[in-house]
């Protein structure tokens, strides 16, 4: 198998029988993944009757310039602590640059700065995050959980949070019709 962090800018796509309900189609934009453990940010659902700007009341942040963008469930991982993935552009306290291809924080500066309309040209914003041990997301590879796809800006930033698992993997020349749950080995 190849170096794991090879993964670190990748998309993780949920493949059908994952065999956990919670990553049913679930997208995970991986941000880290080392020899202690990989984190990742869910992009395939949507957090139901939350919006930014009712996330950004709750923290006492004037809304101002933010658009009032739906907010994804990030994992099932301290699923009240908040995430911005964003294109690499804008770094603040504590931003955590993924593979020169975006960037992930989860500090209030961030949030101050996209209400100020200072902040990063593209983001979105998770609660939550998708996290493994060390180990364990390499087993969940070899047991054909997951499949892994190049994370463009398109997918990330223009895809509609319902078509993105199917679209990660058109990216990739498979048609989701031809997938499968049984595997088995030669």
């Amino acid at each position: 198998m190849k170096d794991p962090r090879y993964l670190v800018g990748q998309l993780l796509l949920a493949m059908p029988g994952i065999g956990d309900p919670r990553f049913e189609k679930a997208v995970i934009a991986m941000c880290v993944h080392d020899e202690n453990g990989a984190l990742g940010i869910g992009l395939g659902r949507i957090v139901p009757r939350l919006t930014f700007h009712e996330l950004l009341r709750q923290m006492d942040i004037d809304p101002g310039l933010a658009p009032d963008v739906p907010i994804h469930h990030g994992g099932p991982v301290e699923p009240t602590r908040g995430f911005l993935l964003h294109t690499p552009e804008w770094g603040g306290q504590e931003s955590i640059h993924v593979a020169g291809r975006w960037a992930l924080t989860a500090t209030l500066d961030i949030l101050r700065a996209i209400a100020a309309g200072s902040g990063p040209k593209r983001w979105i914003a998770a609660l939550g995050y998708a996290g493994w041990g060390a180990g364990q997301l390499e087993q969940e590879l070899c047991g054909n959980g997951w499949f892994a796809t190049p994370g463009s800006d398109s997918l990330l930033y223009d895809c509609d949070v319902d078509s993105r698992w199917a679209a990660g993997f058109q990216s990739a020349g498979i048609d989701t019709r031809l997938l499968t749950a049984d595997f088995g080995t030669a």
